[in-house]
């Protein structure tokens, strides 16, 4: 418009707290993931196995129930470590698949379109856009993981009488530290190789190579140079390890279930299982903080 019109009137409405900005990009991610056709029925898919684990437990204390069946029933479902552990085993697999469909392609569209200097030109900070872009990542995977383990907690507890939760006082805290745990590392995973790969079926290939070629490499190690150290390579044994010792205050040999799990005569220390997620952790950091920036400089 022409200076002299002087039509042009600063914003005088509410603004946002700086705090929470990120919660409107994070409301246009989620918008987003819903477009998926093919993130629904994964979807369903994970929240059939909690629905089973709830059956067993009412099951498990409901003997009319039981002589209608005319099976014991508790023996098919004993609500202990493993149980919880075969839970969380299966919906880490689940949500594995869910990161792999969901979280890349976030953040390369604003790179591909040059849409991130846009962004950061608003009072928005780079850890508020990749907090943003992560956040609905990281509810989503949370609702198929340690939310629904810590409401078959609440069931069992309600049912078993609180001398259960005072006995198997670690269950929760293994659900709620090892599924953040698991959480944060697929969301941080998904996000770095969304920023460096702008092709997002090659950036779900990345995943599936990285949490299974790396176990595949770390196997051939240990047979060539008769080894265990391997399996800091495999981050489902790494996973396998904190749950395991969060769960039962060891990591024995045989704990586990399906993809996650820890091989008999070949532990790893826990503080080295630890060490090896916490370097994972740190390295995609440096990458979205390497990649994110407010303008890119083309030689």
């Amino acid at each position: 418009m022409a200076v002299y019109n002087r039509s042009y009137q600063r914003y005088e409405g509410p603004l946002t707290k700086a705090n929470t900005r990120f919660l409107a990009l994070a409301r246009y991610t989620w918008e987003e993931m819903r477009a998926s056709r093919l993130l629904t029925p994964v979807l369903y898919v994970g929240f059939l196995w909690p629905l089973v684990c709830i059956l067993g437990i009412y099951l498990n204390h409901n003997l009319d129930a039981l002589r209608a069946l005319q099976v014991n029933m508790s023996e098919l479902f004993a609500i202990d470590t493993n149980f919880f552990y075969v839970f969380l085993s299966v919906q880490s697999t689940i949500s594995f698949f869910v990161a792999a469909l969901a979280g890349p392609g976030r953040i390369s569209p604003d790179l591909s379109n040059r849409g991130l200097s846009t962004l950061l030109a608003r009072p928005i900070s780079r850890t508020d856009y990749v907090l943003g872009r992560m956040l609905p990542l990281v509810a989503l995977l949370s609702c198929i993981t340690w939310v629904p383990g810590l409401l078959l907690v609440a069931q069992q507890t309600s049912l078993a009488g609180t001398e259960w939760l005072g006995v198997n006082w670690r269950i929760p805290l293994a659900l709620v530290v090892g599924g953040l745990l698991w959480v944060g590392l697929l969301s941080l995973l998904a996000m770095a190789l969304s920023a460096w790969v702008r092709w997002k079926p090659v950036a779900g290939g990345a995943m599936f190579m990285i949490f299974f070629v790396g176990a595949g490499f770390g196997a051939l190690l240990n047979q060539l140079l008769e080894m265990r150290w391997g399996h800091l390579l495999n981050v489902r044994t790494l996973m396998a390890t904190v749950w395991a010792w969060l769960m039962e205050g060891q990591a024995t040999g045989g704990a586990g279930f399906g993809l996650f799990y820890v091989f008999e005569q070949q532990e790893i220390p826990v503080w080295s299982a630890f060490l090896a997620l916490a370097v994972m952790v740190a390295a995609c950091v440096r990458l979205l903080a390497k990649r994110i920036q407010g303008a890119e400089v083309v030689r």
